[in-house]
């Protein structure tokens, strides 16, 4: 008989980032395990059932895939603001984000036909 949670259980957080993080990353289970010092059995218990891991592993496991701990138990996206004012071509899409979408529409029509006639 099988072990491990049932498939309509969700896996707590940590184990959901920690698996996408693997997955992206193409490492089988056994591979992460061996990259960071635990069995795969440890890995799978941690991806599948571990509500409240230690602080030794989160810190292990976010220092491998060299991201925030925070970002082991969210999905937030990285974004790399630069610093100072927004750029015309930034403040230029605002403003179009404001247009009702047919004239959204009309200005892409615009611009895909300029850029098409300047890569010529």
């Amino acid at each position: 008989m099988p072990g491990g949670r049932p498939p309509t259980k969700p896996a707590p957080k940590f184990g959901q980032r920690m698996a996408a993080f693997r997955i992206a990353r193409s490492l089988s289970q056994r591979e992460l395990a061996e990259k960071i010092g635990m069995t795969r059995d440890q890995v799978v218990y941690y991806e599948r059932d571990a509500k409240n891991p230690s602080m030794e592993v989160v810190e292990k496991v976010a220092a491998f895939f060299s991201v925030s701990v925070s970002e082991l138990f969210n999905d937030v996206t990285r974004t790399v603001k630069k610093p100072g004012p927004p750029s015309q071509f930034t403040q230029l899409a605002e403003r179009l984000d404001q247009l009702p979408r047919s004239h959204q529409k009309a200005v892409a029509t615009m611009l895909e036909g300029y850029l098409k006639q300047v890569a010529s």
